[in-house]
């Protein structure tokens, strides 16, 4: 887990703490991929879990991230497909994610790989960089009519979230 700083150390991506990481390696082992560059160092990863209920059951995206020196190689793309792939095994009805408004690189990338925008989600990020999401989403086979992927005509707030 320490050789994650080089795939952390942009602005765009969240970095959480130790236990963080740790929670979700045990927990949802089956959502965590690594690639890793044959001279050891970590070129992305991607982490999530399966939650919710009924046809809410769906895949999250709790991080993506690409090392720069290994960006427009299709790794990102390769790790959404791995994490779709595990969702559909789970029967989940949709993945999704959320990500800040102003990351237009990876908002493009989601959107060409069959993502759209639900929802808006007003005051999501605090911190240093206070700013709002987008959940963006995409069905699976579990959801042939795609209903998860129905945009909401209005924006939500963080506290409305679950």
């Amino acid at each position: 887990m320490f050789k994650f700083n080089n795939v952390n150390l942009d602005i765009n991506t969240e970095t959480y703490g130790f236990q963080f990481y740790l929670h979700y390696m045990i927990n949802f082992p089956e959502y965590y991929q690594v690639a890793e560059h044959p001279n050891g160092q970590i070129m992305a990863y991607v982490m999530g879990k399966i939650e919710g209920r009924d046809t809410n059951w769906h895949g999250h995206v709790t991080a993506l991230s690409v090392a720069a020196d290994y960006r427009r190689l299709g790794l990102a793309a390769y790790m959404m497909e791995y994490l779709e792939k595990t969702s559909e095994a789970r029967n989940a009805y949709f993945v999704d994610l959320f990500v800040r408004v102003s990351n237009t690189v990876a908002i493009e990338l989601y959107k060409k790989l069959g993502y759209v925008v639900y929802r808006q989600i007003l005051g999501y990020y605090t911190g240093e960089r206070d700013e709002d999401a987008y959940d963006m989403r995409k069905s699976l086979s579990r959801d042939p009519e795609k209903k998860a992927m129905v945009p909401l005509s209005h924006p939500v707030h963080s506290r409305d979230v679950d």
